[in-house]
């Protein structure tokens, strides 16, 4: 089976992580392929080579993202339309998405090898906009959300929404959250949204520090074609795909929808969201309960 790796530190624990991650598939007869900048920070202290890729193709059986679920997102403007599965081993904190520790990697491994997973597939949100912009024309779409947001004022800005060419309302707020299932446990959630499991045909639509105190998250079918046109005091507002960030004028015409294609997350039989629900956000922690 064919590999891909990709990690966006260099730090001590993914370095573990991923000393610990070779070692298996090599004695497993993998065939390794290290993303290409990863792999020259780290190369000195593997001590042995390895294949690198900066682009993939359809010949990669999975990809490992090494770190947080931020690295996952990362790793997903790689894997694009390929259907690639992709597998998250967690260095980092919280972790929604990638759930392997490393004491189970070699755990992880095997399961793949006996094909004892599943796959989850994820829906992805699109972006279209009205103006050029190469930011998002090169990479336009995003997994957990989609942002608008203002731009260098403290000023709130107007955020004009259309579900389906029907007028839904003027938000008045610091911008407007478009969340997937998955990205319902991140920025959407710290904002007052909801968490939905990740199957769910919905998409959240989530003000960020609204104005308006009636202005409450809304959970819409994932077929819904959403347009948005932003404007305030500065001429410019900001858009975010995930971690990626673009500027746009004001009164530019936003088209959000759901993507054509899907991502796919390998999970295995020992966990479940509702598991993992349970265990990031503390669930039981408290005695009463």
């Amino acid at each position: 089976m064919k590999v891909a790796i990709f990690s966006q530190f260099q730090k001590k624990k993914p370095l573990a992580s991923l000393e610990v991650l070779v070692k298996v598939l090599k004695e497993h007869n993998f065939k390794i392929f290290i993303e290409a900048t990863f792999y020259k920070h780290v190369s000195k202290k593997l001590n042995q080579e390895f294949n690198t890729f900066t682009d993939l193709d359809s010949s990669f059986d999975f990809l490992i993202s090494i770190g947080g679920d931020g690295t996952i997102l990362r790793a997903v403007t790689l894997v694009r339309d390929l259907n690639i599965p992709i597998v998250g081993i967690n260095t980092g904190r919280l972790g929604f998405l990638a759930t392997i520790q490393q004491d189970q990697i070699e755990d992880a491994v095997l399961a793949i090898i006996n094909k004892d997973y599943q796959i989850s597939e994820r829906t992805l949100l699109s972006i279209d906009v009205n103006e050029e912009n190469k930011e998002i024309q090169s990479c336009n779409f995003a997994l957990n959300e989609i942002a608008v947001s203002r731009k260098n004022t403290t000023s709130m800005i107007t955020v004009e929404t259309e579900l389906n060419d029907e007028y839904l309302t003027s938000y008045w707020s610091d911008g407007l959250i478009i969340s997937t299932p998955t990205g319902s446990t991140g920025y959407s959630l710290s904002c007052g949204g909801p968490v939905i499991t990740p199957n769910a045909a919905s998409l959240v639509l989530t003000p960020i520090a609204p104005h308006n105190l009636s202005a409450r998250p809304l959970v819409i079918e994932d077929s819904t074609v959403i347009k948005l046109k932003v404007d305030g005091r500065e001429k410019k507002h900001l858009v975010s795909l995930d971690s990626r960030i673009a500027t746009l004028n004001n009164n530019t015409l936003i088209t959000i929808k759901k993507a054509p294609f899907t991502i796919k997350m390998m999970t295995f039989h020992n966990e479940t969201f509702l598991d993992t629900l349970r265990k990031k956000l503390l669930w039981g922690e408290d005695k009463r309960n």
